[in-house]
């Protein structure tokens, strides 16, 4: 069976047993945002990276306990544009030290090399 590309039909659901847990936005996914918003704005002065990398490993914990949940912990669109600021601080970063170096290495291939001895001196 093959279905049309578009809205995928609800499903109807039935009534939610009374001891069932509120759906409820993780905490984690607002964390995971605040740190990546965090290392995108400090990216480029490569202070973001730590603060992405703690993003990263939160969102990964996030989801898990997301899924084990079973659709009661909420927050995906918070954790992944948290996720994708956290990337962009990582890549500013990178893009940072990457100038840095060949900054570096221009200004190093342009001193001289060894010691300055004067005119006079064999």
């Amino acid at each position: 069976m093959t279905t049309v590309p578009g809205q995928v039909p609800v499903a109807q659901q039935g009534q939610r047993h009374p001891l069932d847990p509120e759906p409820v936005r993780s905490t984690k996914a607002r964390a995971v945002f605040a740190l990546g918003l965090i290392g995108a704005l400090t990216g480029f002065f490569v202070g973001g990276v730590v603060p992405a990398t703690i993003a990263l490993t939160l969102a990964r914990q996030a989801r898990r306990e997301a899924y084990v949940s079973g659709g009661f912990l909420t927050g995906a669109g918070w954790l992944r544009r948290g996720e994708q600021l956290a990337w962009t601080g990582l890549l500013l970063a990178a893009v940072a030290i990457v100038a840095a170096v060949v900054i570096g290495v221009v200004r190093l291939a342009g001193a001289p090399f060894g010691h300055d001895f004067a005119p006079n001196i064999d």
